[in-house]
């Protein structure tokens, strides 16, 4: 091993960082459960921002802009255990395979990330050790206990996106992601499009894979769960009167596809 024989590394959060999770509606009673991977934007105080001003942190690179309060308002809404993860996606991507090249990335959409150049096996493992895996585990514990409680999940992965990316305006104001599993994404995407006022993007902005992507098929296909991973433009729910307006929105429709979801459920189990 390349790091054997140095003295051990500090930790990586220490009393005065926030934990790397939050709970909300612990004991909720929906079978929506919500995953906000991308919600936080913390870095801990001994990595000094990754070198980053925080005008760098605030932007779509450091998290997922609105997604936080707008899971939070649909959890309410629902009354649907939900998670956010506290820390900033440029410290590790909570939504990235432990081999992806962009788990801890060296640039994100063309900005240098000075915290994470030339990290050792042992740094990379930390930030691994510190966060991705608790937070995993954490989500694991809770359906474990679903399942063996007997409690159907409908499992919703929340995410927001830039408007612009690469030069190009994205016209889309909500994508509905998928892998191999169609069941609660072609009911969403479809229920979306009724709505009438909206462009609704089929795998856009992005397509998800087993390469490029954790959440999708560890927690949904692996277990077989009704699930989708959804995205809302970040310019939508960039205040509260937006974010309360689409998690109404989506609360609404999450509650009239229940039925059929479940049925799904009962299915395949």
């Amino acid at each position: 091993m390349a790091d054997a024989g140095l003295p051990p590394l500090p930790a990586l959060l220490d009393a005065d960082d926030p934990a790397v999770y939050t709970v909300h509606q612990p004991g909720g009673s929906s079978p929506f459960l919500l995953l906000a991977d991308h919600a936080g934007q913390q870095v801990p105080r001994g990595l000094a921002g990754l070198g980053l001003a925080q005008a760098e942190l605030d932007r779509h690179i450091g998290w997922d802009i609105g997604i936080a309060a707008t899971t939070r308002a649909l959890a309410r809404r629902l009354d649907a255990w939900a998670i956010e993860q506290t820390y900033s996606r440029l410290l590790i991507d909570c939504n990235r395979p432990l081999a992806s090249p962009t788990l801890i990335p060296d640039v994100s959409d063309h900005t240098p990330v000075p915290g994470n150049a030339g990290l050792s096996d042992a740094q990379r493992q930390q930030r691994i050790a510190a966060i991705h895996a608790p937070y995993h585990a954490r989500i694991a514990a809770e359906l474990d206990a679903r399942r063996e409680a007997g409690r159907p999940t409908l499992l919703v992965m929340m995410h927001s996106f830039t408007p612009a990316m690469n030069g190009m305006q994205r016209p889309w104001q909500a994508g509905v992601l998928y892998h191999q599993d169609t069941r609660f994404a072609h009911a969403l995407l479809a229920a979306l499009r009724a709505e009438g006022d909206l462009v609704v993007g089929d795998n856009e902005p992005y397509a998800v894979t087993r390469t490029s992507d954790y959440a999708v098929p560890v927690h949904g296909e692996d277990r077989g769960l009704v699930h989708v991973e959804l995205e809302i433009r970040q310019d939508l729910i960039a205040d509260a009167a937006g974010q309360e307006a689409w998690a109404e929105r989506l609360a609404r429709i999450f509650r009239d596809l229940q039925p059929a979801l479940l049925a799904q459920t009962a299915v395949t189990a």
